[in-house]
């Protein structure tokens, strides 16, 4: 197996056994003190290939877990894709689900698919969330959930983003913010079920007017059942002579619910899954709230290219050198990168 930047090595420590993984997964939350997005010591292994240190099932599933999240993901693998030249080793469609494991996962595969005479015929993504490095350097393996796993006869080419803890995977830039879009997503399901179980509509008829007859409350009664369905929405009269002040109120119940205060939320989880994904908004669609608005979007679209888009080019483009054929070839290229 080849990887960019990387040459296969034993972790700087000895993994510990089976028993001891440490890897981050995506349950309840935790106490600041004791939620550590990468709590592992070293990436541990089976004698066969590496565990990546931070579940792939779980960044994978976090893809769906709040619209920012993926769509910032969506918008660099479609900038990507848009500056992309389809060579004869690598087709547009494998070059997009490489791209796209890459932003998600921060590491990506290319089975290398050989010609009669050893030469690279072309390349074949290998999925990310199945594919694993294997142990000392020698042959990735294909680990699916279902099935036997097999180690690739081929070549497999890696790329991956660098990571402090250890060099076997890459680790996601947007881990930070998967706490505040997990609460992007609470807030959503928890307005969902409030306004699906109907509180949001209702009140309390609170009468206490000594002066209305039996008659007249059995009146009311029935128009406010009349009110309910189609056509609701409807002005109702009540008439009491002699009644008192505060005799008849209405309490609306939701504005005695639970204040969850979801804008601030929403609002302010989707600030912070921009900020670790470095998106401008109005390349998302989104539609400013105050007057002047979020700028110029073609200037954004530059400064993001240079700043986002080009240096993961620059890394792909790194690949044709490991390759030994060009692969990789791109219309736009950032100055910046060149």
């Amino acid at each position: 197996m080849t990887k960019h930047h990387y040459k296969p090595s034993m972790p700087a420590r000895s993994p510990g056994p089976p028993g001891s993984v440490q890897a981050f997964t995506f349950g309840e939350p935790e106490p600041i003190d004791r939620a550590t997005l990468l709590d592992y010591m070293q990436v541990w292994n089976n004698g066969r290939w590496y565990e990546p240190p931070v579940s792939v099932q779980g960044l994978a599933n976090m893809m769906r877990v709040a619209p920012h999240h993926s769509s910032a993901i969506f918008i660099k693998r479609n900038l990507l894709l848009s500056s992309f030249e389809p060579t004869s080793y690598l087709t547009v469609a494998e070059f997009e689900a490489f791209a796209t494991d890459y932003l998600v996962f921060a590491h990506a595969y290319l089975e290398q698919v050989p010609a009669l005479s050893g030469r690279v015929l072309r390349l074949k993504r290998s999925p990310a969330l199945f594919t694993r490095v294997g142990v000392k350097g020698g042959p990735c393996w294909f680990v699916p959930n279902a099935g036997p796993a097999y180690e690739f006869t081929n070549p497999v080419t890696m790329l991956f983003a660098p990571d402090v803890s250890q060099e076997v995977y890459g680790v996601p830039e947007y881990l930070s913010a998967l706490h505040a879009a997990q609460l992007n997503k609470s807030a959503t399901l928890f307005r969902r079920k409030y306004y699906d179980n109907g509180s949001h509509a209702g009140f309390i008829l609170y009468l206490t007017d000594p002066a209305q007859k039996q008659d007249d409350v059995d009146a009311l009664r029935q128009a406010l059942k009349d009110s309910k369905g189609p056509g609701n929405f409807r002005n109702l009269f009540m008439h009491a002579p002699g009644g008192k002040k505060d005799g008849l109120q209405l309490i609306p119940i939701s504005e005695v619910a639970a204040k969850d205060d979801f804008a601030s939320i929403k609002n302010t989880s989707r600030d912070d899954v921009l900020a670790a994904h470095r998106v401008p908004p109005q390349l998302l669609g989104m539609i400013p709230t105050n007057a002047g608005g979020f700028g110029d979007v073609e200037k954004a679209k530059r400064v993001f290219m240079e700043n986002e888009i080009a240096p993961i080019q620059a890394k792909m483009l790194g690949l044709n050198h490991v390759l030994g054929v060009e692969a990789f070839r791109f219309r736009q290229v950032a100055e910046s990168s060149v």
